[in-house]
């Protein structure tokens, strides 16, 4: 690879030292091995790929309502599909498992998909090679005759992996691997293309345990007799599961295909993913412990020693204090069925039922914020289930069986937000985590404790023992109550995970900027905003005294800077040769921040001068992008970019692909990709621990759709800043410094995976978010932040029958800035209903339209804009042509729906007017694109805002029903609907958008507020580019920069406040948020309605 060094080759060195450097001497080789890319060497080189058939149509339904439209073929009933492409291979070949592999299935598959481990392939079987969204075909297995439903399943936005990922994330001997485990805090601000599990692949299996008796009081005695089961006989050309090791914590490594040994993956370190074995078996000779690894748990660390049990010391769970060698815990009936104590739930279920006439009730949006539908749950645990901020359901009523789901015309699945910042947060220090011995879920309040030494799971319902430790209470300081535990009273908490869910030591906090210093770049001016943010927040970056930064730019060439400590300045290297990046010094160029940081802060004060007369246009964004990786690799970390326009030159070079006058027509809009060179550098950089996230700031098309890979992916972010210019438009410098300061002093969470596990019978078949999909159903996040949202759809798999609940799981296990490896589990419990009318009064419509949204953004990739509007539509009339066929008793003319539902059509209307889904050539390219990463990045409550925006008279605000929030008065003035009809002239009126908010000024508005809180003396005097209150000394002017600031902290990005009067240019942008009004791209809400019912009643 080395060339000589020629003119194209040469490094020039400016600064102080000057030294050339060619490619010849410096170059590394770690850097350019494909062993060193984290993946399986038998794949050659760090991507292959094979030809793909080309993509087969899945199939569309056909039901009575609405033939002549077309649906979701993400939406899946039996036999259908799946229009995503399978990150393992099919049921005619699944793919084995090297590494730890259990011999028998666990009473509880938590789906039965096909396992791909993160281990590597067997002699002779590489991976399945898919192109970018070439979807595969595999009928799921249902019962056959069941009724479909195209809202039952839909498409993953990730497209198929890459080789490189299914083999996992396997280093060759002696590298250090990040163990990862689900639980943790949620992903970091992630904006990739959220990628799929494999279709699942139902295996008979015999059952482990005798019928389940259905949750309530537990039974007398002893757990049920567990009887090893066998696989029953797989396709032909499969091969038998190895005969390894059980896959448990702690267990690291596993055989490789050629016989050495290799790191495993993060699969083997959480556990349990598909299939973990009841079977322990021994720890690894070389892992030094103070427990068995697997399922015995630890002596009492020293603290607790002395204490205990009543009764002879050491003794064991004895006869003395039970006769009968069990002692019942009271635990409070769990289901539907026990609702005496909870007749409040029992009557917001009834609400939720009740038929809304949508033609006649107009006034149907509630005027304070719409608050998750309650689950129909006995009061004592529904206390205990989670924040539905942090995790809820489509459904807060789980259908018993798919029939009955496809029967409700509704999708089923979850939205998660799981590293959100939270004001409180248990966190529990212990060597003795407690998980399931079958499926490895976290003891949590769901659980059920059979006597005072075993706990039956929620989701496998396997009998465990409780362990010694787990007895003694640590905030009581009581023996003998392991019911009590903070672990069984928080559906949130966090564990401080011990050295065996670890692979390597955890990683330091690792920052590398990469900036873009073309003349278009320096024009915009962004540099000085960004170089002066980040010294005044270089204190503040997370991280501890191992914290690295590094700083590369670029043009047409790629700069280094050496901030070598004993220089006196920075020195600047140049990389001419972008054909074959290299690094040169890379010992220099990250360095520890608070041993240089005078040198760092020395290279921030004089970047932006740096590049002032550079005449240079070309942009090498791919060969910089390489460069980061190969500087970023040996550690892991997080690489910023900022880029202002189309990459040019290099690797990774662009064309444009926007037509202005070709923006309506859906068959030139470019959703994909124009190259995947961005794509499979994400899943190299996800190998090695590095997410990227992108700043976006350009006047010009950047062809987004290519770029946001690099994010997608590696669970990075995408910020997008369109039009950005320090004069020209100052309002965005304003906007970047703020959302700046937050992105770099909000908490990160390194080498982060996630899975999220259910009740036995679910199955989770689709992941929506940015990440990489390592295994089946674990998520790959090398960073995790705050303020990223994921969602998984979901089926009934087997019938629930016999239970009264089912629970779902999430765990994210990830390296704290501090060092610290921590898993954040959220647990939600949820009842099971047998009745169609059931299913409707649990609804959670603006979880339905959340994930609706999501679905929508994955169908307009994979198929056509046009595809995904109908489908959006025809979601609504499926939906309430199952409840007026199926459940209305007496039918009555008009638009009938359940209240649970009566904002469905208003929702679905606000997404297609919204600019990810809207017709008409309003919305430029990259500015659709980057509202359809945030449908698929943003938690819901975000996305729910940015949809249906809220609306609110701000000229008569008063302290009547007013929040006190830190000695602040926080008017809460009532939600009004989204019409011009709603609008007085001589009222002010402020429209919350999510990322802007617009005050629009009556003509008539009274003086009063006009003074007092405008401080101009007239109508007239207004500004025409007014995007500031000035804080004026009175009452008026108070209350409304209260309210306005109080709207802006409760989100973690920064909307800019735009003061319109009637003949300001953005009055049509306000106007465009004015979902009930007729647009030139969409219907009114009542015409809408119209609509609707016409198709309902055919």
């Amino acid at each position: 690879m080395a060339q000589p060094a020629g003119p194209a080759a040469a490094c020039r060195a400016q600064g102080t030292g000057r030294q050339p450097y060619s490619n010849g001497p410096v170059q590394n080789q770690m850097m350019h091995s494909s062993d060193a890319q984290g993946y399986n060497p038998a794949v050659p080189g760090s991507y292959s790929h094979q030809k793909v058939p080309p993509h087969q149509p899945s199939g569309q339904y056909n039901y009575s309502g609405s033939p002549n439209v077309s649906q979701f073929n993400s939406y899946q009933g039996p036999g259908q599909t799946l229009n995503r492409p399978p990150v393992a291979p099919l049921s005619g070949s699944p793919v084995q498992q090297t590494g730890p592999v259990p011999q028998v299935p666990p009473p509880a598959l938590q789906n039965s998909a096909a396992i791909s481990s993160a281990g590597s392939f067997p002699s002779g079987a590489g991976p399945p090679m898919l192109s970018n969204w070439q979807y595969s075909q595999s009928a799921l297995s249902h019962p056959a005759g069941t009724p479909t439903s195209h809202l039952a399943h839909g498409t993953g936005t990730g497209s198929a992996q890459p080789s490189p990922s299914l083999s996992g994330n396997t280093n060759p001997p002696g590298s250090y691997q990040y163990a990862a485990s689900p639980g943790g805090p949620s992903l970091q601000n992630s904006y990739m293309k959220p990628g799929s599990a494999p279709p699942p692949v139902t295996q008979p299996l015999t059952p482990l345990h005798p019928p389940r008796p259905p949750l309530g009081p537990p039974p007398v005695g002893g757990p049920p007799l567990i009887r090893p089961s066998t696989l029953t006989a797989g396709p032909p050309n499969a091969q038998p599961l190895l005969n390894s090791a059980a896959n448990q914590e702690g267990d690291a490594t596993s055989a490789a295909s050629d016989g050495s040994a290799v790191q495993n993956s993060y699969d083997a370190i959480e556990g349990g993913g598909l299939m973990a074995t009841p079977h322990p078996s021994p720890a690894p000779p070389n892992l030094k412990m103070n427990r068995n690894v697997g399922y015995s748990y630890p002596a009492l660390p020293p603290g607790y020693q002395n204490t205990s049990p009543p009764g002879a010391p050491g003794m064991q769970a004895s006869a003395l204090q039970y006769p009968d060698g069990s002692k019942h815990f009271h635990q409070p009936p769990l289901g539907t069925n026990h609702l005496t104590a909870s007749m409040g739930s029992l009557s917001l279920q009834q609400e939720g039922l009740r038929p809304v006439n949508l033609l006649q009730e107009r006034n149907i949006l509630p005027t304070t914020i719409l608050q998750a539908p309650v689950p129909n749950l006995h009061e004592d645990i529904q206390k205990l289930n989670c924040n539905p901020e942090l995790f809820r359901c489509t459904l807060t009523n789980i259908p018993q069986t798919q029939a009955l789901l496809n029967k409700a015309k509704l999708p089923l699945g979850l939205l998660l937000h799981p590293f959100k910042d939270l004001s409180q947060l248990p966190v529990v220090t212990s060597s003795t985590i407690v998980r399931c011995r079958s499926c490895r879920t976290y003891i949590n309040p769901f659980v059920s404790f059979l006597d005072q030494r075993r706990w039956k799971c929620n989701l496998c319902y396997r009998v465990n023992d409780v362990p010694e430790e787990f007895m003694y209470n640590p905030v009581t300081r009581v023996y003998g109550e392991p019911h009590k535990r903070p672990e069984v009273q928080n559906a949130t908490i966090e564990f401080m995970a011990p050295s065996e869910y670890m692979l390597r030591p955890p990683q330091p906090p690792v920052y590398l900027f990469v900036f873009d210093v073309s003349h278009n770049a320096i024009e915009t001016g962004y540099l000085n905003t960004v170089c002066k943010t980040l010294l005044d927040n270089l204190d503040l970056l997370p991280g501890n005294t191992r914290t690295k930064i590094g700083f590369i730019t670029f043009d047409s060439t790629i700069h280094f800077y050496s901030l070598q400590e004993g220089l006196s300045q920075p020195q600047m290297l140049i990389v001419s040769d972008i054909e074959d990046v290299f690094i040169p010094m890379p010992e220099n160029l990250l360095v520890n921040l608070n041993e240089n940081k005078e040198l760092i802060q020395d290279l921030l004060r004089t970047l932006p001068q740096m590049f002032t007369k550079s005449l240079e246009t070309q942009s090498a964004l791919g060969p910089a992008l390489q460069a980061a990786f190969k500087l970023m690799s040996p550690t892991g970390g997080r690489i910023s970019v900022f880029q202002t326009q189309l990459p040019s030159v290099g690797m990774g070079a662009l064309k444009s692909r926007e037509e202005p006058n070709q923006r309506a027509t859906a068959k030139e809009i470019h959703l994909t990709p124009s190259t995947d060179f961005y794509k499979k550098l994400a899943l190299d950089c996800s190998g090695q621990q590095v997410a990227v996230d992108l700043f976006l700031l350009s006047g010009q098309y950047s062809d987004l759709a290519s770029l946001g890979c690099i994010s997608r992916y590696s669970a990075g972010s995408v910020y997008y800043y369109q039009s950005y210019h320090h004069k020209h438009n100052p309002v965005q410098v304003e906007k970047l410094q703020k959302e700046l300061k937050r992105y770099l002093t909000r908490k990160i969470g390194f080498e982060a995976v996630m899975r999220i596990r259910c009740t036995k019978g679910l199955s989770i078949h689709t992941f929506h978010g940015n990440f990489f999909v390592r295994s089946t159903d674990l998520l790959s996040l090398p960073n995790v932040n705050p303020d990223a949202g994921y969602a998984v759809q979901m089926s009934v798999e087997e019938s629930l029958t016999d239970m009264q609940v089912v629970s779902f799981q999430s765990a994210l296990l990830y390296t704290s800035s501090k060092g610290e490896r921590r898993i954040r589990v959220h647990t939600m419990c949820l009842p099971v209903v047998t009745t169609l009318s059931d299913v409707y009064a649990g609804a959670d419509v603006q979880a339905i339209t959340g994930l609706l949204a999501n679905m929508a953004v994955d169908r307009s990739v994979s198929a056509t804009l046009s595809d995904a509007r109908d489908a959006l539509v025809n979601a609504v009339i499926d939906s309430l042509s199952a409840y007026r066929s199926s459940v209305l008793s007496i039918q009555q003319p008009g638009l009938m729906a359940p209240s649970s539902l009566r904002l469905f059509p208003l929702y679905v209307l606000a997404l297609l007017k919204q600019k990810a889904f809207q017709t008409g050539t309003n919305a430029r390219l990259d500015e659709r694109i980057f509202t359809m990463c945030q449908v698929k990045n943003q938690p819901l409550v975000y996305l729910m805002l940015m949809t249906h925006p809220s609306l609110y008279r701000v000229d008569n605000l008063t302290d009547e029903g007013a929040l006190n929030i830190n000695d602040r008065t926080i008017p809460q003035p009532p939600i009004l609907q989204l019409s011009v009809e709603k609008l007085s002239r001589d009222g002010a009126y402020l429209m919350d958008a999510g990322s802007v908010m617009f005050l629009w000024i009556g003509k008539s508005c009274g003086q009063s507020f006009i003074s007092q809180v405008l401080g101009v003396p007239n109508y007239g005097s207004i500004p025409q580019n007014m995007t500031h209150l000035p804080e004026l000394e009175t009452a008026e002017s108070i209350r409304t920069i209260a309210f306005i600031s109080w709207l802006r902290e409760q989100r973690p990005f920064f909307p800019i406040l735009y003061i319109i009067k009637d003949d300001s240019p953005l009055k049509s942008s306000f106007l465009q948020n004015m979902i009930e009004d007729r647009t030139e791209s969409a219907l009114s809400y009542y015409e809408f309605l119209l609509h609707i019912q016409q198709q309902v009643n055919k």
